[in-house]
């Protein structure tokens, strides 16, 4: 198989475990308004200053404010929610984004660039829709020997090597400004197997509990979003949040 063929069945592969997984998950979800999160103080004084904002692959968890941000994702289910909500949307993946070049000053894509076959494409599809100074705001997970089945699960691609997103920022010519520790994911790994099991073979009740109790739990036991200038120390680190810039 030639590697166009086998990038784009790597692609095509991802979207089906991706829809699989987000489709039903949004479908049963709730929508969670981004003030809920501890990205809101940066995110929302960042988009007061960025009248043109994008955010891509939401699902039901966007960060950025509802009201005059455009909002790309390949679920149905997300899009007629965030729709009702008064959001404007457009169906549309991150490997082609719907939009002309240098059409925002704040693009935001969390959780994305990992789950898809040819991430440089994705990184090049933000950065063309960015205009020059832009603020990107991205997160990856971090250090491929922390794979685990939730990975597996969730559709993941790949974990970076901190080293290995400098250098995909600078190729794209993104500048890193700032960073900071990331992610809801439950330290347990007991707690995690369990919420697996559930979601495949109790799916009705681990919704109710994910609805009801998992969530509200994990925005309530949200710590503060720390940002330090550049890399942050990343040892023991699963997740990091990068603000980037783009140069011109």
């Amino acid at each position: 198989m030639s590697r166009p063929a086998a990038v784009a069945h790597g692609e095509a592969r991802l979207r089906s475990v991706n829809q699989s997984f987000y489709g039903s998950l949004w479908r049963d979800a709730r929508l969670v308004p981004p003030q809920r999160f501890n990205t809101w103080p940066l995110f929302s004084t960042l988009a007061r200053q960025a009248p043109r904002r994008l955010e891509v692959a939401p699902g039901l968890r966007p960060r950025l404010p509802l009201e005059d941000t455009r909002f790309v994702d390949v679920s149905a289910p997300a899009l007629q929610r965030l729709h009702r909500s008064g959001a404007s949307v457009a169906q549309g993946l991150i490997s082609a984004i719907p939009f002309p070049d240098q059409a925002f000053d704040l693009v935001c894509a969390l959780d994305v660039v990992e789950h898809v076959e040819d991430d440089d494409r994705a990184l090049a599809e933000l950065a063309r829709v960015a205009a020059p100074g832009a603020t990107l705001l991205l997160s990856v997970p971090l250090h491929p020997e922390a794979w685990t089945a939730f990975d597996d699960l969730v559709g993941h691609r790949r974990r970076y090597e901190p080293q290995q997103v400098l250098h995909k920022l600078e190729a794209h010519g993104l500048v890193l400004q700032q960073s900071a520790v990331y992610g809801m994911q439950p330290r347990s790994s007991r707690l995690l197997d369990y919420g697996m099991w559930y979601l495949v073979n109790r799916r009705k009740q681990a919704m109710w509990w994910y609805n009801r109790i998992g969530m509200p739990l994990a925005l309530y036991f949200q710590s503060k979003l720390v940002l330090v200038p550049g890399m942050i120390a990343t040892q023991g680190v699963d997740e990091v949040l990068l603000v980037c810039r783009k140069q011109g």
